[in-house]
């Protein structure tokens, strides 16, 4: 993951170096005031709908389902990714979520796609190079073909 991404539970500690703080959960997370959450903002938007989210019930064995079917999700959502990318461009983002599972939850699945589409700009912007015709069976010195 980029430096300028972080991958957080809202219950872990605040952090100088959290930038960022964006809750990309659906729902509110249960025992967490809103005032010691340190949040700059809730993408409700962005979090996986209702539906699939219950569908995936942080099983394991449906992870890449859902990594499938919310990268979909979030495909229909272009301005926010954008909003989250432009922050991104000058500042450390952490994306908060409240599952238990570290690991299977929709703010890594939020990060990979932040990351690529990150890694996307950083490429070159390379023209295509025209067809090489240079071979060992080309004709050459004016023979005729």
């Amino acid at each position: 993951m980029s430096d300028r991404i972080q991958i957080k539970r809202i219950y872990d500690p605040v952090e100088t170096g959290d930038g960022y703080r964006v809750l990309v959960d659906r729902v509110w997370p249960r025992g967490v005031r809103k005032a010691d959450a340190a949040l700059d903002e809730w993408m409700k938007d962005l979090a996986p709908s209702r539906e699939l989210r219950q569908w995936f019930g942080h099983d394991p064995e449906r992870w890449e389902g859902f990594r499938d079917a919310y990268r979909a999700e979030l495909a229909e959502h272009p301005q926010l990714l954008e909003a989250l990318l432009d922050r991104l461009r000058s500042q450390t983002v952490t994306l908060l979520f409240s599952a238990r599972d570290r690991a299977h939850n929709q703010a890594v699945v939020l990060g990979e796609v932040l990351e690529a589409e990150l890694a996307e700009e950083q490429r070159p912007n390379e023209a295509s190079s025209p067809v090489c015709y240079a071979t060992d069976d080309w004709p050459q010195g004016g023979q005729s073909i």
